[in-house]
C-alpha cells in the first residue's frame, strides 16, 4: 500500500513541480517517467491485467496523462492569478476576476470531460471491476496525496520541489 501511495504522489507531484520549476522539468519528467511506470506495474498485478490489456492501458494514460498534465498546470496558473486578484486591502479587478473564474470553471468542465472520454477509451478493453479497480486505486492515491500535503510530510523538501508562499504582489508594479 505505502508503494502504490508513493507511485501515486509522483504522478500526481510531477505536473506541479514542473509549473512551479520551468528550469527542473528534465528531472521532474525522470521522475514523472519512473513513478508511472511503477503505478503501471501495480495496476497489471492489482488488476490481474493482460499483457494486450497493460499494453493499452499505458497507451491511453500516456495520451490523457499528458492533456492532464496540461489542464492542471492552467487551472494552477488560473488560481494564482485569482489569489493575485483578491489580495487583502487591494481592489480586484471585476474583468480579470470574471475572466479567471470562467476560466477555472471551463478549465473543470474540460477535466470531467476528459475523465468522460479516457473512461469510455477504457471501457473497451477492461472489464467494469477492472476500471472500477483502477479508479479505486487513483483516487486513494490522489487522497493520500492531498493529505500529505495538508499535513506537510515528504512534499515541497529538496532541490526543486519547494512550495514556499509568494510573497504577494502588487497589481499595477
Amino acid at each position: 500500500m505505502r508503494r502504490l501511495w508513493i507511485l501515486g504522489l509522483a504522478v500526481v507531484l510531477a505536473p506541479a513541480v514542473s509549473a512551479q520549476e520551468p528550469r527542473d522539468t528534465g528531472e521532474a519528467g525522470r521522475l514523472r517517467m519512473q513513478i508511472e511506470e511503477r503505478f503501471a506495474e501495480r495496476v497489471q498485478q492489482d488488476l490481474k491485467l493482460s499483457p494486450d490489456q497493460a499494453t493499452k492501458l499505458r497507451a491511453t494514460q500516456e495520451r490523457f496523462g499528458t492533456r492532464r498534465r496540461s489542464l492542471m498546470q492552467q487551472q494552477m496558473q488560473r488560481r494564482r492569478a485569482l489569489e493575485d486578484q483578491m489580495q487583502p486591502g487591494v481592489a480586484a479587478n471585476s474583468d480579470s476576476v470574471r475572466k479567471l473564474m470562467d476560466g477555472i470553471r471551463g478549465g473543470r468542465a474540460e477535466m470531467f470531460k476528459m475523465e468522460q472520454d479516457e473512461d469510455q477509451e477504457m471501457a473497451s478493453y477492461l472489464s467494469p471491476v477492472q476500471r472500477a479497480r483502477y479508479q479505486q486505486m487513483r483516487e486513494r492515491f490522489i487522497q493520500r496525496v492531498g493529505e500529505m500535503r495538508r499535513e506537510g510530510r515528504g512534499i515541497g523538501r529538496g532541490r526543486g520541489m519547494g512550495v514556499e508562499r509568494r510573497a504577494p504582489r502588487r497589481r499595477g508594479t
